[in-house]
């Protein structure tokens, strides 16, 4: 499971193995890049976007996520990263962006500190990064959507992206994570080589390229997999994917 670091995934894999690819495929990694942030497409989309100074952006996770569960072991809540950011970051502005699930009351986020925050942000991801000189997180998404932008990130917990060099890590690396890929090489490894793209309407097999270019098209998701969507986040949640 690419979410737990305790021992080697086939993502894992991918990401070492890829100081390998044809320069064709780097060169692909790089324009994919390119497309997702220029279009601004993030994992979630959610609110109207808040104005405010750049400042530190330390991202909200739901506690029970697998992610957390497996992959983080000193800091393994919302409110202990928070804390630590603000000990690392006395001065900052630090911006505090709660989960989108949690703010909808649909998963735990634990009880946070909020006034230990400049800010607390709860509009769309991309508006948020686009503010970020740094970002924190234990394990969450938002830090690889992060590093793909350029913007620095501390990793408090041990994500599939982290490990590698590309990260500040505050808990160990695991002992499988030795290679030293480029950003592009992990970014090739992340959104080409190990997930699979299907047209929600049609069931085709689409390539990451026309992925995007449904995304950035705004069509909505069908009923049905928006209900799929929320049984795989609970497997997730539960450790069974």
């Amino acid at each position: 499971l690419y979410y737990d670091p305790r021992q080697p995934s086939r993502l894992d894999q991918l990401i070492a193995a890829s100081a390998d690819l044809p320069r064709a495929e780097i060169e692909r990694a790089e324009a994919l890049i390119d497309r997702l942030t220029r279009l601004g497409l993030t994992k979630y989309d959610i609110g109207p976007p808040s104005d405010g100074p750049r400042g530190i952006l330390v991202a909200g996770q739901v506690e029970d996520d697998a992610s957390i569960r497996l992959g983080t072991t000193e800091i393994a809540t919302n409110a202990a990263l928070l804390a630590a950011a603000r000990a690392a970051n006395p001065d900052a502005h630090l911006i505090w962006k709660p989960h989108p699930d949690t703010l909808a009351g649909l998963r735990t986020g634990g009880t946070v500190d909020t006034a230990l925050a400049d800010e607390v942000a709860t509009g769309p991801a991309a508006a948020a990064l686009a503010r970020a000189d740094a970002v924190w997180t234990m394990t969450s998404t938002l830090g690889f959507e992060a590093l793909i932008r350029g913007i620095p990130v501390t990793c408090a917990g041990t994500p599939f992206y982290a490990g590698w060099g590309l990260t500040t890590d505050l808990a160990p690396a695991p002992p499988h994570r030795t290679a030293r890929p480029s950003l592009a090489g992990l970014a090739h490894a992340c959104l080409i080589g190990y997930p699979r793209y299907f047209d929600p309407e049609t069931g085709t097999a689409l390539s990451p390229e026309a992925a995007v270019d449904l995304l950035a098209s705004g069509q909505p998701m069908p009923r049905a997999n928006r209900l799929l969507a929320r049984l795989q986040g609970l497997a997730v949640t539960l450790g069974l994917r």
